[in-house]
């Protein structure tokens, strides 16, 4: 993945955005849970970046997976600053090293997948959480980030999309997509909890359908499904008459927010991370898409596949007045650019 040049781009962009802040992780250890997935393997590739053209001082990462989605190829096989260890953060976990900064990105975030692993979905993000906060407290970290989602907004009430933090959510606790949405929440929890109770520096975002070079191709999220069924030369499915919206914030933009957070000094705080500018429904979106190629494709309407669990949210788009004007960021990345340069990663996969 690191070799594509789409990658390599959005590598030095997230780099050039965030290199005032993050000077501060030259010489010190990061550690990332979920490493070896989509967005574990930004963060390794932006440390990556950092440490051969702006740190004194290389960073160490130290990567835990285990390997249920994510992938086991390892581009830093011969650098001695980046350490893999195969390890399920559902049990309690060790390391004699010095961690300054813990990245919690570990989940199953794709909703064909925790409803295949519901338990597994479940335990990462309450058992996974609680370990990792019980050792990021005996390291005295400087900064603990814990990935939540968008999802812990259940369906939103209407007057409140575009969706603030402070909405306490719609969410069932016994539905079919609970293990991942009620999980998230108890994260959150136990994070404010552990800052309350031990100053632990704890940060969580809420990613709002993050998209880019570097998703599976059998993800089964809607930009994945898109993407390879028209480059497969099959109809776009659409479920439910394609009604229901969202917005898509595409990577670089995503993890250069993710780091800002990160890097922050808002312990005990949560921000919404995504774009705001494009909410847009999935039948407007195959169209979209459609218009990335040549010829126009067919849109098809299908019903949900068994696979999938029930309860879409018919709204999904962040307000991210908060983020922006406490840590200043901005999305740079408009829908249509990001797509493609998502559809060139895949033509090179494909």
């Amino acid at each position: 993945m690191i070799k594509s040049r789409v990658v390599q781009n959005d590598i030095r962009k997230i780099a050039l955005r965030i290199k005032k802040d993050a000077k501060i992780l030259s010489g010190k250890t990061v550690l990332i849970t979920g490493g070896s997935g989509f967005l574990g393997k930004y963060f390794l590739y932006t440390i990556w970046y950092l440490n051969k053209n702006l740190f004194s001082k290389p960073a160490r990462v130290v990567s835990l997976d285990n390997y249920i989605t994510g992938t086991k190829d390892n581009p830093f096989v011969n650098d001695e600053n980046f350490k893999f260890i195969k390890h399920d953060v559902r049990e309690p976990f060790y390391l004699k090293d010095r961690v300054d900064y813990i990245i919690h990105a570990a989940g199953i975030a794709s909703p064909v997948f925790y409803m295949k692993y519901p338990l597994e979905t479940l335990e990462v993000a309450t058992f996974g959480t609680k370990y990792m906060l019980e050792f990021a407290k005996s390291k005295k970290v400087k900064s603990f980030l814990f990935f939540s989602s968008s999802e812990v907004y259940g369906d939103p009430d209407p007057n409140f999309v575009p969706t603030p933090e402070n909405y306490p959510g719609n969410v069932s606790c016994t539905g079919p997509r609970a293990c991942y949405d009620e999980s998230k929440r108890l994260g959150e929890t136990l994070c404010t909890i552990y800052h309350s109770l031990y100053k632990l520096p704890a940060k969580i975002v809420r990613p709002f359908n993050v998209y880019g070079p570097g998703m599976k191709t059998n993800d089964y999220r809607v930009v994945p499904r898109f993407l390879t069924s028209a480059l497969k030369k099959e109809p776009l499915p659409v479920h439910a008459g394609g009604n229901q919206t969202r917005t898509f914030c595409y990577i670089s933009d995503a993890i250069t927010a993710f780091f800002k957070v990160l890097l922050s000094d808002k312990n005990g705080e949560v921000y919404n991370v995504g774009n705001d500018e494009n909410e847009m429904n999935m039948m407007t979106l195959a169209q979209t898409v459609s218009g990335l190629f040549r010829g126009k494709l067919q849109v098809k309407s299908v019903d949900y596949p068994l696979t999938y669990p029930q309860g879409d949210p018919r709204r999904r788009a962040p307000d991210l007045t908060k983020i922006r004007t406490e840590l200043g960021y901005k999305p740079m990345v408009n829908l249509k650019t990001g797509l493609e340069r998502t559809l060139r990663w895949y033509k090179e996969k494909i």
